[in-house]
């Protein structure tokens, strides 16, 4: 009895062993293959790597009075048409909607640039004029009238897809994006940080949502089409850029 005891208790065992799940362990050397890091040998340094203090107001001959000028909105309104794209390639502030830059916007993007960038691999430029429309106002408590107010301050006034600054060098876009990002949001008018990459992509996803769209009513012809006697309210920007630039 002892002997069959033992016998079924070793036929137990080996048919525990059989049915048990097999476990391979392999070992695997951790081989990373990473991306060759950026050539930057086509990028060139100018002379002077930080942005250039701008002037308060415009300098004009001494035997000449500072001329005054109306407000001219027509220069915020609408697309950029010439300075709507990167010299560089590389990085960049663009404007997304009109507005007018003060001085003060040019010295708050100077002072960040010059903390933010390292001067010995990377380099800003200004890719806008100094201040230069005169804005005029009256002195406060004066009664209407009178003729026009004295000049005030200057500005320079900026459309849509204005390129406001650039910046470049031996450096990666993760690295200017952050204060780029912070140099959009204290802007007077929308805007945003761009690489060359960036732009391109808007500009491609702008031009596949026109040839794509399966929606006959846009803005456009809306507008071409009097939908609803929409002449009767519309102003000529409208007309002229369907909706697209208020």
């Amino acid at each position: 009895m002892k002997s069959e005891l033992v016998c079924l208790t070793m036929n137990f065992q080996k048919l525990h062993i059989l049915r048990a799940p097999t476990i391979f362990i392999t070992q695997k050397l951790g081989f990373k293959h990473y991306p060759p890091p950026p050539n930057y040998d086509g990028v060139e340094m100018p002379e002077r790597p930080k942005l250039r203090v701008v002037e308060r107001a415009p300098q004009y001959p001494p035997n000449i009075r500072a001329p005054k000028m109306q407000k001219k909105l027509r220069l915020m309104r609408g697309p950029e048409p010439i300075h709507n794209f990167l010299l560089h390639k590389q990085y960049g502030v663009m404007a997304l909607g009109g507005g007018r830059l003060k001085w003060g916007h040019f010295e708050m993007m100077r002072q960040i640039i010059g903390r933010k960038i390292d001067a010995s691999r990377m380099f800003a430029i200004w890719r806008v004029d100094a201040p230069w429309q005169p804005l005029t106002k009256q002195g406060l408590g004066t009664r209407m009238g009178g003729g026009k107010g004295a000049i005030d301050h200057y500005v320079t006034p900026v459309k849509s897809g204005r390129i406001i600054l650039e910046v470049g060098g031996k450096c990666e876009y993760k690295e200017v994006e952050r204060f780029l990002v912070d140099i959009a949001m204290k802007l007077p008018f929308k805007a945003t940080a761009v690489s060359q990459k960036i732009l391109d992509d808007m500009r491609n996803q702008e031009k596949w949502e026109e040839e794509n769209n399966q929606n006959p009513y846009t803005m456009k012809y809306l507008i071409q089409n009097n939908m609803g006697g929409c002449y009767k309210w519309l102003s000529p920007t409208d007309m002229k850029y369907f909706g697209k630039y208020v």
